[in-house]
């Protein structure tokens, strides 16, 4: 019965869609430490780190991961 175990599909659907997860929050993590060294770290002054933090959380990225860049 090949296909039969619905754990493995799970399983394969889902580190698929962690790896994608993954790769994007890196990349919007990026953009916000990125915007906070060329512009500083208060969000109300500079308005690249706003909206990259802004995208973040759109994207469910945990502000625990925000707050400890």
């Amino acid at each position: 019965m090949s296909g039969h175990s619905k754990w493995s599909t799970i399983k394969r659907k889902k580190g698929a869609n962690d790896a994608k997860r993954g790769q994007l929050f890196a990349k919007l993590v990026k953009a916000v430490e990125i915007a906070a060294r060329n512009g500083g770290t208060d969000p109300s002054n500079n308005a690249s780190l706003y909206q990259a933090i802004q995208k973040a959380k759109s994207n469910s990225v945990l502000m625990k991961i925000l707050n400890e860049l």
